[in-house]
């Protein structure tokens, strides 16, 4: 299979690319993480989200461990390819390691920080180790 598509992208000077994930059906963005081409290249391979995970230095298949995986329907980029957009089915409603829904569940008002979404599971449930 050729990966000529893998060269189009813009990678950052770490080789890095950001991905939004976003929920196929209602347009909500669920979360934002870093793609490196393996990154990428599995993500189309296998239909499910794989992501790179700076702190742990590794690939990162989403919800390895929680198993709230995200079902990937499209892959986008944007005009200056440099920012990939994933439309997807996100399995259990969580993609918040917080346990909520959506990472973006802060909003600012009045200068401070609020969480406006609730969490739909406790992190430690959903983390056993």
């Amino acid at each position: 299979m050729s990966e000529a598509w893998l060269n189009r992208i813009h990678w950052t000077e770490e080789g890095l690319v950001p991905a939004i994930a976003q929920d196929a059906v209602t347009g909500e963005i669920l979360m934002m993480a870093w793609m490196n081409r393996e990154a990428l290249k599995r993500t189309a391979e296998i239909g499910e989200a794989v992501y790179w995970s700076r702190s742990r230095r590794k690939l990162w298949h989403k919800g390895e461990e929680s198993g709230h995986t995200q079902k990937v329907l499209e892959i986008r980029t944007d005009c200056d390819e440099d920012v990939i957009l994933l439309k997807i089915e996100q399995t259990g409603g969580i993609a918040c390691h917080t346990g909520r829904k959506s990472c973006f569940f802060q909003k600012l008002d009045d200068q401070e920080w609020q969480a406006v979404e609730p969490v739909l599971k406790d992190p430690h449930e959903i983390y056993r180790k």
